[in-house]
């Protein structure tokens, strides 16, 4: 098996070319990064060669956050960002309760961490790509975006969604420019806090019953996500747009 933070190689039958997946002089912006997903795919990006920014983004102003932390990024750079990786997301801390049982702000928080993070910085790199003609966006949603969600809880689950399609418009919208936007949805994995907890409260019969609707019967890992996003950031995905990647072990 090779090692997931080494290039890529891929050889021609005859073995006279060779092609290797690496992001040197690449500028790369990582939301949610400082655990789960998001750590592991900038340490991905990272042993590629890339320039990796990690981020992490609060609900409370997050247009003037995205902005500002794209701003520094290209200031820094002296060029606009190549891959953006929208991961920050998740449940905000809540549970699953009755739909009347749910406020405003609960429902609007959990809004705001998802697809208002992907859109803020979408909208915040979006000019320095189309300037590039180039760039490559992928955003993390969620099996609970193609389904409903484990979690039960209706603002994630509809949320995700939305994340699938924001990455449907804007794959319409940019590429004419030279820039793809796809998506990743995991399946359930135990990669945080969030997902630890969600985890321990199926009990043992509940935890070898999910294990066991999978068809490879295991859970993925934060690195099966980090490889699906390479992918979709490396010249292989130069005509892959708009398209929605389950990595889920089969259902």
């Amino acid at each position: 098996m090779s090692d997931p933070l080494n290039p890529v190689v891929a050889r021609s039958n005859s073995g006279a070319r060779e092609m290797q997946i690496r992001f040197d002089g690449k500028t790369v912006v990582v939301s949610g990064a400082g655990h789960g997903f998001g750590r592991c795919i900038a340490e991905t990006f990272a042993g590629l060669g890339a320039r990796v920014f990690g981020c992490d983004l609060v609900a409370a102003e997050l247009a003037e956050t995205a902005k500002a932390g794209v701003d520094r990024v290209e200031q820094a750079t002296g060029g606009a960002v190549d891959v953006l990786v929208n991961n920050a997301g998740g449940v905000a801390g809540q549970e699953m309760r009755p739909i009347e049982q749910v406020p405003d702000s609960d429902w609007d928080q959990i809004f705001a961490v998802n697809i208002g993070a992907a859109f803020t910085l979408s909208r915040a790199a979006a000019a320095g790509m189309k300037r590039a003609r180039a760039g490559r966006i992928v955003n993390i949603s969620s099996g609970a975006g193609l389904a409903a969600s484990l979690t039960g809880i209706q603002a994630y689950c509809s949320a995700k969604h939305a994340v699938v399609g924001l990455t449907r418009q804007l794959a319409l919208e940019l590429g004419p420019f030279g820039i793809t936007v796809n998506s990743v949805a995991p399946g359930f994995m135990r990669s945080n806090p969030a997902s630890e907890k969600q985890w321990e409260g199926y009990g043992e019969d509940g935890q070898k019953a999910l294990i066991e609707r999978i068809a490879m019967r295991r859970l993925g890992t934060a690195q099966d996500i980090a490889n699906a996003v390479v992918f979709f950031a490396s010249d292989l995905a130069g005509f892959v747009n708009g398209q929605v990647l389950a990595v889920d072990g089969g259902k």
